[in-house]
């Protein structure tokens, strides 16, 4: 029921502009995902500025939160950074007295989540002042490296660029994912992508027969170390060498070592070896003398999230192998596809049995050096020079039209998601782990591709797949959890990532800098995921009408509580068996307004 009151409290003079954008996101999540009753428990009370959400406690008094209309991903948005109390109107605008005041009314037992989340918070709001006060000197360091005209940065080399450009750039839905748990600002500097740095990794000398290489040591790249390259020659023949992420030597690599049972018998270098740059991801690394070859490393921290740490377990490096063989099997029986959706090798790796002692190598496929390849994530960051990224590219591309650029880019995805959907597979394949490839075809004609890595986290309808695929289907995966007996996770992950993440943010993102109407842009996507559904046929258990009924025409859609199960709740409180597939609903921003066709 909805109720009318006083005016509201004047906005505060928050003279922090940061903090208020990180609180506005903080807040907007929280309402989101329900935390303590922030969408079920409230009741709307419309002011004079606009309407507010009551949120009563127990002890009589409520909480204030402003909010406006919304439609990605929830039904509100937090419309000013604060709450308000209102037995004496006094107004919350810090992460910690929100935080707090949320945490009052959580479960005791949940409290150390809510102290967690605050931590994040600061963490991610020391980051965002240093991003903004080392702003224009990254800038200087991109174009001195690069050139002065972002669409030109070519080859997979200059995709590092572009991935510094993503790394400034908030995530689309989770509010503090520019913090780094546990990294001071030195280390940032060094080792971060937003400050596109060079370094050299560490590495371990492994006995032989204690480290698991995919192939065997000979499918290790050629600039791959002996021992005595990195100045341990009595070892060459019984060790192997192994990267280390220069930020897990110390405290994490011994307990490593000792829980792996290795130490006194694996030996850490002294001398660190190969030069590399950062990627977006930060754990994996790009060789500058090769930059084809990409190289993943476990670290000791975590991002998106308290449980959420970058460490690499044995069995992912598994699943990666078979959801790209899963993927190469689909390619191989849809022409096209084939030269048109390309993918990263990742069937070479090796680990010592531990989540910190592992590596992937991972090898992009040749003939890019002349091609502009840049993660989803960039598109709708600031490049050097103040305009958005994807407005440089439409430039060289699409003629000045950040939409034809956006239209064709969403008909290949959807085309191809669509595809893997009907033939039983949905790919965790977010803004990070697909880029755009985009250059001349032989006629001069612009030409777009799509580049995919990762595959380690696919959920798969494996009675469809082998039905689709035949009986030997490549369904070799140690995580039970990638398999499903119905559509609904398929259609959980399709949704989340593909539809969320790769085309609903950018049709919202494009909106708020005033490229074109939200929805002009919401029908785009719209209708270029009803073409490719369509194409899976419509006949009532057919992929295409499973897709209209879960995504298109659905009244809600599975939206990630992402900061309830990486931080604020436990697994054993939250009931999530895999944290980055914990959902909520909110609405369907693809349903076709009343009245229009």
């Amino acid at each position: 029921m909805t109720t009318t009151a006083q005016a509201a409290p004047a906005a505060p003079a928050l003279a922090d502009t940061t903090e208020a954008e990180l609180l506005l996101r903080v807040l907007g999540a929280l309402l989101r995902e329900d935390v303590v009753g922030l969408r079920t428990r409230t009741t709307p009370v419309d002011r004079a500025d606009g309407r507010w959400l009551r949120l009563p406690a127990e002890d009589g008094d409520a909480l204030l939160l402003p909010v406006a209309e919304d439609g990605y991903q929830s039904v509100h948005a937090a419309r000013l950074p604060l709450l308000v109390r209102e037995s004496d109107g006094r107004e919350l605008t810090t992460h910690d007295e929100v935080l707090d005041a949320l945490g009052a009314l959580a479960d005791p037992v949940d409290r150390g989540g809510f102290d967690a989340f605050a931590e994040e918070c600061r963490q991610t709001l020391a980051t965002m002042r240093l991003h903004s006060r080392t702003r224009d000197e990254a800038a200087a360091t991109l174009t001195a490296a690069h050139g002065a005209e972002p669409a030109d940065w070519t080859g997979l080399a200059g995709g590092l660029a572009y991935d510094t450009l993503a790394a400034r750039l908030d995530h689309p839905v989770y509010p503090t994912a520019r913090g780094r748990s546990g990294l001071d600002e030195d280390q940032l500097h060094a080792y971060a992508p937003e400050f596109h740095p060079h370094f050299a990794l560490r590495w371990i000398a492994v006995p032989r027969q204690d480290l698991t290489v995919a192939g065997g040591p000979d499918a290790l790249p050629a600039l791959w170390p002996t021992p005595a390259a990195l100045g341990l020659p009595a070892l060459d023949h019984s060790h192997l060498a192994l990267p280390v992420h220069p930020l897990t030597v110390g405290a994490p690599l011994d307990e490593a070592l000792h829980a792996a049972g290795l130490t006194g018998r694996a030996v850490l270098a002294e001398r660190p070896y190969l030069d590399v740059v950062p990627t977006l991801s930060m754990r994996t690394v790009s060789v500058t003398d090769d930059p084809t070859l990409h190289i993943k490393v476990p670290m000791a921290t975590a991002t998106l999230g308290l449980r959420n740490r970058r460490v690499i377990r044995p069995g992912f490096l598994a699943d990666g192998v078979a959801g790209q063989r899963l993927v190469e099997a689909v390619v191989a029986r849809e022409p096209r596809f084939q030269g048109v959706v390309l993918h990263a090798d990742e069937t070479v790796y090796a680990h010592a049995g531990h989540e910190l002692l592992a590596a992937l190598c991972r090898r992009h496929p040749a003939g890019l050096e002349d091609a502009v390849v840049t993660p989803l994530a960039a598109l709708l960051a600031e490049a050097p020079g103040g305009r958005l990224l994807i407005d440089h590219l439409a430039d060289r591309f699409y003629g000045g039209d950040p939409l034809a650029l956006l239209g064709a880019y969403l008909r290949l995805l959807l085309d191809w998601q669509t595809t893997l959907f009907g033939y039983g597979i949905a790919l965790e394949s977010h803004q990070q782990n697909i880029s755009l490839v985009l250059d001349r075809g032989p006629a001069g004609d612009t030409r777009l591709r799509l580049l995919f890595k990762d595959d380690d986290g696919p959920r798969v309808h494996a009675a469809r797949v082998r039905a689709t695929l035949g009986a030997d289907a490549p369904l070799g995966f140690d995580d039970p959890r990638a398999f499903s007996e119905d559509d609904r996770p398929l259609t959980d992950l399709f949704t989340t990532i593909t539809l969320h993440l790769c085309a609903g943010s950018y049709a919202f993102g494009l909106a708020r800098h005033g490229r074109a109407d939200a929805r002009v842009l919401l029908d785009l996507v719209r209708d270029r995921l009803a073409e490719a559904a369509e194409r899976l046929g419509t006949a009532p258990g057919e992929p295409g009408a499973v897709l209209r009924a879960h995504v298109l025409d659905a009244p809600q859609l599975p939206v990630k509580a992402m900061v309830t199960a990486g931080t604020l709740l436990s697994k054993e409180r939250s009931g999530a068996a895999d944290i980055n597939k914990h959902y909520t609903t909110g609405p369907n921003y693809l349903l076709r307004q009343e009245g229009s066709p």
